[in-house]
């Protein structure tokens, strides 16, 4: 995490606007119930992927072996969402029904996917693993970009030093740059590392992020 993030605590106070450049530590369902409604410009967020996940160290990640939060955690996200707006989330391949389900029961319609190449596998089992995905939802009628992405981005390797799944920021600046303007509010349900929020602090837009404790 960036020296520069402030950690805030969660307010009792009822549908605050989103605090902006600060990371909220708690349970994001309940604490984006607790926000005002249509307040993010873009979401960009890695969710568990609901498979249980332990590095070599023997880290795993929160709620990564149940699916009870998926739901409600989008419902969430679609509702603090401006309308015509868009949201980045990444996925488990082997779940994609439904993270699918919980997008689509939420309100989000499914507008691309991207794939994030690897020049390496970060597991093999049937296949080795060379890229990680997301989808690109969107929330009501979205305008399309002035210069569209290619759907196929690079990716580095971040060595998961400060998370289990650490994301590089590299790979998540062109998405930020695409589906969002300077100043606008981008969010991260489930920041982790934090690599959401630099990406955004270094494009110039406002952040926020909420994280419970993620390793067990």
């Amino acid at each position: 995490m960036s020296p520069a993030f402030q950690l805030a605590a969660a307010s009792g106070a009822t549908r605050p606007t989103l605090q902006q450049n600060v990371v909220l530590h708690g349970d994001c369902v309940r604490l984006m119930h607790d926000m005002q409604r249509s307040s993010a410009d873009f979401i960009l967020t890695d969710p568990p992927y609901l498979v249980s996940y332990r590095d070599r160290d023997g880290r795993t990640v929160a709620n990564d072996n149940n699916d009870q939060w998926l739901r409600p955690a989008f419902q969430q996200m679609h509702r603090v969402l401006k309308d015509r707006s868009f949201c980045v989330s990444f996925y488990g391949g082997n779940n994609a029904d439904l993270f699918i389900d919980a997008w689509r029961a939420a309100g989000f319609r499914i507008v691309g996917h991207v794939v994030f190449r690897k020049r390496y596998a970060s597991s093999i089992r049937f296949l080795r693993h060379h890229h990680e995905q997301a989808y690109l939802l969107a929330k009501g009628n979205a305008p399309t970009p002035n210069a569209p992405l290619p759907d196929v981005i690079d990716w580095s390797y971040t060595g998961n030093r400060l998370h289990p799944t650490q994301k590089p920021v590299e790979a998540l600046r062109p998405l930020i740059a695409a589906f969002s303007k300077p100043g606008a509010l981008v969010l991260d349900p489930f920041c982790g590392s934090g690599s959401t929020l630099v990406a955004a602090q270094q494009l110039g837009r406002q952040y926020l992020g909420i994280e419970r404790l993620h390793a067990i």
